[in-house]
C-alpha cells in the first residue's frame, strides 16, 4: 500500500512539474513545437516528392524546403494587400452594419438604436480579435526563432541514429526504442500530412464558393479557414462563421449569407466527417471527447497555438503512454476503440 501511495507520489510530482514547465516556459517551448510541425511538414512533402518524382533525397528535401518558403512570402504578401482592402472598403461596411442594426431594431420594435460601437462592446469582439491578433503577434515574433530552430532539426536528423546507437548499444534494447519512435514519427507524420491536404481542400474549396459568391477577401477568408481547420471541432465553426459574417455586413442582405452558411458549413461537414475519417484511419486513434478535452487544457495552457497543436501532441502523448505497462491503461482510455497499438505485436503502424 505505501509503495502505491508513493508511486502515486511520484507520478503527481512529474505531472505537477511538467505543466509547471509548459506554463513557465511558453516563450520558448512554444516556437520549439511550431518548429517540430514545420519539421514534420517539410519532411512529409519531402517524402512524397521522392516517392512520386523519384528523385534523390536531398534534391526532394531541397524541393520541400524551397515551397514552404514560397508558400510563406506568397501569405505574407496576400494579407499585406488585404490589409489595404480592409481599409479602402471599412466605410461601406460601416454603413451596412448601421442599416442592419436599424433593421433589426425595427423589427424588433425598440425605441432607440443601439450605436455600433455599443453592438461591439456587448459582444466583447474586440476581445476577440485582441485574441486572433495577439496570437498572429507572437507566432510573427517568433518567426527568427522557429527557423533557428527548424534549422537544427533539420541537420540534426542525419546524426540521429548514431546518437541512438551510442546511448542504447544493446541491439534488443535499441530496436524497442526504434519502434517506439518510428511508431511517433509515422503517426504524426500521418497528421500532418494528411490533415494539411484536408485543410488545403478544405480552403480552396471554399475559396470557390466566395468567388461565386463575389465575397470580399476570398483569398484571405480560405487562408483562414485552412488555418482553422487544424483546430478540431471549434474550427470549423469559426471557419463558417467569420466568413458568413462578413458576407452579410458586405451585402446586407440575408440571401448571399445563407448561401455562404449552407456551402461553407456542407463542406465542413463532407470534408470533416467523411472524407477525413477514411483517410487518417488509425494513425488518429484519440476519442472524441480527449479531443475536446485536450483542445481545453493545451489552449489554456499554450492559448491559440495549444489549439492548433492539441491533437498531435496529444497522439504523442498516447503513443508514449502505451509503451509502458504502468500507463498503458491511460493510453487505453485516451483512444478512441481502447486498440492501441505497442512495438512487439503483431500490428504495424499505419502508414498515412
Amino acid at each position: 500500500m505505501q509503495s502505491k501511495l508513493s508511486a502515486f507520489g511520484i507520478t503527481f510530482g512529474i505531472a505537477a512539474l511538467t505543466v509547471y514547465l509548459l506554463v513557465t516556459g511558453r516563450e520558448l517551448l512554444v516556437p520549439f513545437a511550431i518548429a517540430v510541425m514545420v519539421w514534420y511538414l517539410i519532411n512529409a512533402l519531402s517524402r512524397s516528392i521522392s516517392r512520386y518524382a523519384r528523385a534523390p533525397g536531398w534534391l526532394a528535401l531541397t524541393c520541400a524546403i524551397v515551397a514552404i518558403l514560397v508558400v510563406i512570402a506568397l501569405i505574407v504578401e496576400m494579407i499585406s494587400g488585404n490589409v489595404e482592402a480592409v481599409r479602402t472598403a471599412a466605410p461601406a461596411y460601416q454603413a451596412n452594419i448601421e442599416r442592419l442594426i436599424a433593421g433589426g431594431t425595427a423589427l424588433f420594435g425598440l425605441s432607440e438604436v443601439p450605436s455600433f460601437g455599443q453592438i461591439l462592446d456587448q459582444f466583447d469582439v474586440r476581445a476577440g480579435i485582441g485574441w486572433i491578433a495577439g496570437a498572429v503577434a507572437n507566432v510573427a515574433g517568433s518567426a527568427g526563432l522557429i527557423l533557428i530552430y527548424v534549422i537544427f532539426l533539420l541537420s540534426e536528423q542525419r546524426t540521429f541514429t548514431r546518437k541512438l546507437t551510442a546511448l542504447f548499444p544493446e541491439p534488443g534494447r535499441r530496436s524497442e526504442v526504434e519502434k517506439i519512435l518510428v511508431h511517433i514519427q509515422e503517426r504524426t507524420r500521418a497528421y500532418v500530412a494528411v490533415k494539411t491536404l484536408l485543410s488545403f481542400a478544405t480552403g480552396l474549396a471554399s475559396y470557390v464558393v466566395l468567388i461565386a459568391v463575389g465575397v470580399d477577401l476570398a483569398g484571405f477568408w480560405a487562408f483562414l479557414i485552412f488555418l482553422l481547420n487544424y483546430i478540431p471541432t471549434i474550427g470549423s465553426l469559426l471557419g463558417v462563421a467569420f466568413p458568413a459574417l462578413l458576407t452579410i455586413i458586405q451585402f446586407g442582405d440575408l440571401a448571399p449569407f445563407l448561401v455562404v452558411v449552407i456551402a461553407l458549413g456542407a463542406l465542413q461537414m463532407v470534408i470533416g466527417n467523411v472524407i477525413e475519417p477514411r483517410m487518417m484511419g488509425k494513425s488518429l486513434n484519440l476519442s472524441p471527447l480527449v479531443v475536446i478535452l485536450s483542445l481545453a487544457i493545451w489552449g489554456s495552457l499554450w492559448g491559440a497555438t495549444g489549439m492548433f497543436l492539441c491533437v498531435p501532441m496529444t497522439v504523442i502523448l498516447m503513443i508514449v503512454l502505451a509503451e509502458f505497462d504502468q500507463t498503458r491503461p491511460i493510453a487505453i482510455l485516451l483512444s478512441a476503440d481502447g486498440d492501441v497499438y505497442r512495438p512487439g505485436s503483431a500490428e504495424e503502424p499505419d502508414q498515412a
